[in-house]
């Protein structure tokens, strides 16, 4: 009975059973290693700064192209002094960079607004990244008050203004709601030699 369902099972008592086949090897797609996240720069304790350093300060408000000597000779002190200073006031995060103040209208953004936000409580942060990436943003500011963040942008028209807050802005989960203070004319108040009390 036994060499029948032997014979029936097809299987030679003789020979060893066939090894079983190995299942197919799978590979997983190699997983892109994770970048370290910056540590934050600490600062150093703020210097006190006297009246050569406001100086500076006032003459790069005005002029971040000016030259070491051109700042050397207006503030009185040497180049190397001057450099110095300058060099310390960055290092120091007074001097945060140089740039360009910009008429935004011939630059083609025509439209400027400013744009309050009520957001989740202890969100700050969080909201704070995804409008630094906005397009136009050109500053931020946790405020107290009836609302809790003033954004200013500036956009090409109303049409790219209304996409801005209605498509990006409003679509930040922690953003409770926003209100929109259009601009009609600004002025940019930066330091002019005819205000001597800047900085003081």
């Amino acid at each position: 009975m036994a060499a029948e369902q032997m014979a029936g099972s097809g299987e030679d008592p003789g020979r060893p059973a066939p090894p079983a086949a190995a299942p197919a090897a799978t590979t997983a797609p190699p997983v892109p290693p994770v970048p370290p996240v910056p540590e934050p720069v600490a600062l150093p304790p703020a210097r006190p700064l006297d009246a050569i350093d406001r100086d500076i300060l006032r003459i790069l408000q005005t002029d971040g192209r000016a030259s070491i000597r051109s700042v050397a000779e207006r503030v009185h002190v040497s180049r190397a002094n001057a450099y110095a200073r300058i060099n310390r006031l960055v290092e120091d995060g007074v001097i945060r960079g140089f740039g360009a103040r910009v008429d935004h209208e011939r630059a083609g953004q025509g439209a400027s607004a400013y744009i309050t936000l009520k957001i989740v409580q202890n969100s700050w942060r969080t909201v704070r990244e995804q409008l630094q990436a906005l397009p136009g943003a050109t500053h931020i500011a946790l405020v107290s008050g009836d609302f809790d963040v003033l954004l200013l942008v500036h956009t090409p028209d109303n049409r790219a203004l209304r996409e801005l807050v209605l498509t990006r802005i409003q679509s930040i989960p922690e953003v409770l709601s926003t209100r929109t203070l259009l601009v009609f004319e600004e002025t940019d108040l930066g330091p002019r030699p005819d205000r001597p009390a800047e900085l003081a």
